[in-house]
């Protein structure tokens, strides 16, 4: 089998323009937004005390995304606030004064008209920006990857989307996306991805994803755990992870988290930056063929990695197998924790923890991380089922990878 690869963040700092995007009270207004959409509520972050005794660990908790808006994934923080934030700007207010019945009431339709919000996407941006647009009375446009699945198709057209399933990977559906937008009347690029000269969005996007980890804290001091010591976070083009660093290194400054940053290793653009070594993005193309589709990206967010290159310790490319085996342990845990539903990119992380404190092989990166009974660890589960067939072949099956 493939083996986990990771390296030391050793990368030069920069002035660290970009962390003021993640500051709390930024967070605190997407948050603020997110309570007021019918169907608001935290979801749960499971405590898993047992499987934490097992490796050797003081605190394992893992934020349960399955039951985001009966969605069954994150994405949809960051979508939605970035359009109100979007429809905000165009009417001259302030997201404070735009709460969810504001936005959908027929006065502020006819005031802002009619937009057209274009995106790219394997399947959960795309459903959040579709859901959002659909109750906003808006319109979305949706290109998703060669090898998106039929079911996460299936799901956002059923948010009254035109959504197609094209020829080219990831990376070349946004720059149809942005293409597209271009030449439509009111049309607007909401992806969860900067590049130079696009970055306003991506930032209200990242803000959104703020709300998970402003729930995450307030949880694990439920908990009464302080702060996390250690947090495992997936990335695609790193807005998650950039979102996730940007939060707990602005609200823990004094003594911040270690955090690891776990990539599928077919694209791994991230973590291919941080072994290049010099802070400059390397970019990953072709086809990125994995089960964790929605890692399957081959070029970072500008702003998430000039955040992650400042703050993060670790960076990793984990291989098929490894996200599997977070699925599967999970789903059946150890008697008396709660079983949490995760769906291939949502597992990832897990998956790595699990092969560091247990697998010899992984005693380097052990200590590298300092992982031992003392340590709290943090991670995200970012979606559940979403493709519902391809979780039984792997969870109930057993299909295996490599």
């Amino acid at each position: 089998m493939k083996e986990i690869k990771w390296t030391k963040n050793t990368m030069p700092k920069t002035a660290d323009g970009n962390l003021p995007v993640m500051a709390l009270t930024e967070v605190e207004k997407a948050h603020a937004f997110h309570r007021t959409i019918p169907g608001y509520a935290p979801t749960p972050l499971a405590r898993l005390t047992h499987m934490a005794d097992y490796l050797g660990l003081s605190d394992v908790c893992i934020k349960d995304e399955s039951y985001r808006f009966g969605l069954n994934a994150f994405k949809v923080l960051g979508g939605s606030f970035a359009m109100a934030k979007y429809i905000a700007s165009k009417t001259g207010r302030d997201i404070s004064e735009l709460d969810f019945d504001t936005l959908t009431s027929d006065k502020l339709r006819e005031e802002f008209g009619q937009a057209t919000f274009f995106t790219a996407t394997d399947g959960n941006h795309g459903r959040g920006v579709a859901w959002a647009a659909n109750r906003l009375n808006q319109k979305a446009v949706v290109f998703m990857p060669k090898g998106s699945t039929e079911t996460r198709l299936k799901n956002i057209q059923a948010e009254n989307a035109t959504a197609t399933i094209e020829e080219v990977n990831y990376d070349e559906c946004v720059r149809m996306a942005a293409a597209a937008a271009a030449k439509t009347p009111n049309g607007v690029v909401v992806q969860d991805t900067a590049w130079k000269g696009y970055e306003e969005i991506p930032s209200w996007i990242m803000q959104g994803y703020g709300t998970m980890a402003l729930e995450a804290s307030g949880q694990l001091a439920d908990y009464g755990i302080d702060r996390p010591t250690h947090i495992f976070v997936q990335a695609g083009v790193g807005s998650l992870a950039g979102a996730v660093q940007g939060y707990f290194a602005n609200k823990y400054s004094d003594k911040p988290p270690t955090v690891i940053v776990v990539e599928a290793d077919a694209g791994a653009c991230l973590y291919k930056g941080a072994v290049q070594g010099d802070g400059e993005e390397a970019i990953v193309d072709g086809d990125m063929q994995t089960i964790m589709a929605g890692l399957a990206c081959g070029e970072p967010n500008t702003i998430s990695w000039d955040i992650l290159k400042n703050h993060v310790s670790i960076f990793a490319a984990a291989p098929d197998w490894v996200a599997a085996k977070g699925m599967r342990m999970l789903a059946a845990p150890i008697k008396g924790d709660v079983q949490v539903t995760s769906g291939e990119s949502g597992a990832a992380p897990f998956g790595v923890l699990v092969e560091i404190m247990t697998n010899p092989a992984y005693a380097d990166l052990k200590e590298a991380l300092d992982l031992n009974k003392e340590s709290r660890v943090l991670l995200f589960s970012t979606e559940g089922d979403t493709d519902p067939d391809r979780y039984k072949e792997i969870v109930w099956d057993g299909k295996q990878y490599l």
